[in-house]
């Protein structure tokens, strides 16, 4: 139902990746991550909504137009997860920004 593996590449260089393994003891598998040139470039987005429902948590990332006459957020990306994912996401996401801010807190003694 859900592929074996999934990946998340965060733009501060951090790297998850969920693995279902069958046996607790069995070896981590090393796996090579690819990025395809069409999406290098990344998206930029200054507007996120989250759906979140039984089975998954959906991410809409999109650009709204600052001081534009009509409000409307156009979506530019939408990411589908898993409830575990999510949270997986979610620690590494947060530990992602937190060293972030430590850094800029260091380099500013």
């Amino acid at each position: 139902m859900y592929e074996e593996y999934y990946a998340l590449i965060i733009k501060v260089s951090y790297l998850l990746i969920f693995t279902k393994m069958a046996d607790a003891k069995a070896e981590p598998k090393k796996i090579r991550v690819s990025i395809s040139e069409d999406v290098q470039g990344g998206i930029y987005s200054n507007a996120v909504s989250v759906n979140v429902s039984p089975n998954e948590i959906v991410l809409d990332f999109g650009y709204l137009m600052p001081g534009g006459a009509e409000k409307v957020v156009k979506i530019m990306q939408r990411v589908n997860m898993t409830h575990r994912t999510a949270e997986s996401f979610l620690k590494v996401f947060q530990n992602a920004v937190l060293d972030f801010r430590n850094k800029q807190k260091d380099a500013g003694k």
